[in-house]
């Protein structure tokens, strides 16, 4: 993708570029080893994975499902805030059917649960941070680091979790991860999820056979350096082990080849294309400068009043209480309503 072939969005979201959110997330560290950590790591949620395996998309179109979720995250970064909206709308029709029992403890699990999308939430603007971090530009300072996380309290805004309930500092982070420690498990259906995600064919296209000794060479250098940025307490949760010798190793093989993929917008854009093409037309105006139609930031009051959508726990409650009487009362399977719906807004099912 040229330039010149970029569309535009109709304003500058709910950051724009003076955010910090936009100078970490823009980076080529993103979509690659942050947004896997952050889909991995939030499989130790055992009513997140309850669901992952009720629905089993990441099994039976992982390369769609990790696109489309990841055209997501970009949106609540980068996209329209009317199109963000849109979006966080539908996401709460599609996760009315993630509803169940789970199988370990046996409570009902929800995946619009507020607390469930705040671990979602802050596991994956931890993971963005960490990777950008690790092998990027390296810390922010503190008022980038305060920055950052009030930006990410405000993007709780977009998910049924509270912002209140959100950490404005790396010492409230920590805190965090202690309390939900005795919550998380790594049960057999999580280790499956986890080492399926660690995958790179989960991320990358089909490739000729010709090229096979490539493929598997990034799927283990993007596994060791995903790996590397977990801690050991999630790993042994995980069952995954990696040496430290390769934890220090992967460091500077990455840091060469993130900075040579920020060397050129083009290039940013030509791998996301690889990893996710959905998600091209969302990020493709931030890494080549396009401006947005109208150039404002709104806050979520603002585009709340001006479009009319309802804060997300308190959306399609008609929908959400439909759902759980087909599942626990009628015990039958969730409708599929909001996917197809979906399709126009996060992209293409299959």
């Amino acid at each position: 993708m040229k330039n010149r072939d970029v569309v535009p969005h109709q304003d500058y979201g709910f950051f724009g570029p003076d955010s910090v959110t936009w100078k970490v997330w823009s980076y080529p560290t993103s979509a690659t080893v942050g947004f896997q950590r952050a889909v991995v790591v939030e499989e130790l949620d055992p009513n997140l994975v309850a669901a992952v395996e009720q629905t089993h998309g990441i099994y039976d179109r992982p390369r769609t499902r990790y696109d489309r979720t990841l055209r997501y995250f970009a949106m609540c970064a980068f996209a329209g805030s009317h199109e963000t909206m849109k979006a966080a709308d539908v996401l709460v029709k599609i996760h009315s059917k993630g509803i169940g029992t789970e199988p370990y403890s046996g409570q009902p699990y929800d995946a619009n649960d507020p607390k469930s999308q705040l671990w979602i939430h802050l596991t994956g603007w931890h993971s963005i941070l960490y990777a950008y971090e690790k092998y990027g530009p390296g810390k922010l300072s503190a008022a980038e680091e305060e920055q950052y996380w009030a930006e990410c309290a405000r993007c709780a805004e977009l998910q049924t979790c509270d912002p209140a309930d959100v950490p404005r500092n790396r010492e409230q982070l920590r805190a965090y991860y202690v309390a939900m420690q005795p919550h998380l498990s790594g049960s057999d259906l999580a280790r499956k999820a986890m080492n399926h995600l660690l995958q790179a064919d989960v991320m990358l296209p089909p490739l000729p056979r010709l090229l096979s000794p490539l493929t598997w060479l990034v799927s283990r250098t993007l596994r060791t350096a995903t790996i590397a940025t977990m801690p050991r307490w999630m790993r042994e949760q995980a069952g995954i082990r990696q040496s430290r010798l390769l934890d220090v190793a992967i460091v500077p093989v990455m840091k060469i080849a993130f900075r040579l993929a920020n060397l050129h917008p083009r290039v940013k854009v030509a791998v996301l294309g690889l990893i996710s093409p959905m998600t091209v037309p969302v990020v493709a105006p931030i890494a080549y400068g396009v401006p947005p139609v109208t150039p404002e930031v709104l806050t979520m009051a603002e585009a709340r009043e001006r479009y009319g959508f309802d804060k997300p726990r308190e959306a399609h409650l008609e929908l959400r209480a439909k759902q759980a009487q087909r599942v626990f009362g009628d015990h039958l399977a969730p409708s599929d309503e909001g996917l197809i719906e979906s399709e126009p807004v996060l992209g293409r099912l299959a």
